[in-house]
């Protein structure tokens, strides 16, 4: 294999660029050329190919989004846009591909395998940290790690004037960001998908005498718990409980951006380093991935569709330190 390229799709997350410099690198390293692709899959629908250089890469390791940029494409989601995008490919003479995503982004990198027979490598880059395959994701430690930042100071000034903060964390379907954000930040309780809740057992947690004996409170909700978002959920708790001050502060995309965390940064070199050496070893239709420290490829399918639950042993922690995670 002499050509290669490399895209990131769907959300960013930061790490994205040090995966990027690591898959230029290493293809380098290795004899390949490497070529990025502009915008994602609809950069490679439209030939949208870039040489990457070692020189093109430089100082980018510490930067958020990606240099590259990132676009959902509709047309990659048709027959018709996969087949072109198979076409340009072949016409730039590209023999492999390493696409940088979540779940959207190898769904469509399993398509193309199984439709065109390409070789593809996905590499896990999403802050949510749900992909099968992988203990950590590109992105996941800095988001936690932003999120962190902002309880803390959010903290100071819920205790400056006794309120009862509901902060609002990403995390769609799974509740990674949301506990381990809650464990480091010292919160109350912590509200995730995985354990379906209501606004009763949060007002009753509350109402046991909790807010009586401290002057504050922290509650981390992800954003895809099930009975609505914090704001609904503060709401609730106000009616029930009229005497508390709640407010409620969502982080949003806040947590997309940023610079990596050092971690961030070797999870995504070591994945870079990895999709490169998969494709040379004949691998495909393949996502990179780390568990227990050493470095593994799982199938496309099975990242996308097994599923990753949260680790039980933080869930007991937050029930221990914090009586009860709902």
């Amino acid at each position: 294999m002499k050509k290669i390229a490399v895209l990131t799709s769907g959300g960013d997350a930061p790490g994205m660029n040090a995966c990027v410099r690591a898959v230029v690198r290493a293809g380098i390293h290795y004899g390949m050329e490497v070529m990025g692709v502009v915008k994602g899959y609809d950069g490679m629908i439209n030939g949208s190919f870039t040489p990457m250089t070692r020189r093109s890469v430089s100082n980018i390791i510490q930067k958020g989004g990606t240099i590259l940029k990132s676009a959902r494409s509709d047309e990659f989601r048709t027959v018709e846009g996969r087949a072109k995008a198979f076409k340009q490919l072949k016409e730039n003479g590209i023999e492999g591909l390493i696409t940088v995503g979540g779940n959207g982004t190898f769904t469509g990198a399993k398509l193309f395998y199984e439709e065109h027979g390409f070789p593809v490598i996905g590499v896990p880059g999403t802050i949510d940290n749900d992909l099968f395959g992988s203990d950590f994701t590109i992105g996941y430690d800095t988001a936690v790690n932003t999120a962190l930042d902002a309880i803390d100071k959010i903290r100071d000034t819920a205790d400056a004037h006794e309120r009862v903060f509901f902060v609002e964390v990403m995390g769609r379907d799974t509740g990674y960001i949301a506990v381990r954000s809650a464990i480091g930040g010292g919160a109350e309780m912590a509200i995730i998908p995985e354990k379906l809740t209501t606004a009763d057992e949060v007002i009753a947690k509350l109402g046991q005498g909790a807010a009586a004996t401290r002057g504050s409170h922290l509650i981390v909700v992800a954003e895809g718990q099930k009975p609505g978002n914090a704001h609904e959920l503060a709401q609730q708790v106000k009616d029930a409980i009229p005497d508390l001050d709640t407010k409620v502060s969502t982080l949003g995309h806040i947590q997309r951006g940023g610079a990596p965390t050092a971690a961030d940064r070797v999870l995504a070199s070591r994945l870079g380093v990895g999709a490169v050496e998969g494709l040379r070893n004949g691998l495909s239709a393949k996502m990179a991935g780390v568990i227990n420290h050493e470095l593994v490829y799982t199938t496309l399918d099975d990242a996308i569709n097994k599923r990753k639950p949260v680790n039980p042993e933080l869930v007991r922690m937050i029930e221990i330190l914090n009586g009860r995670i709902y």
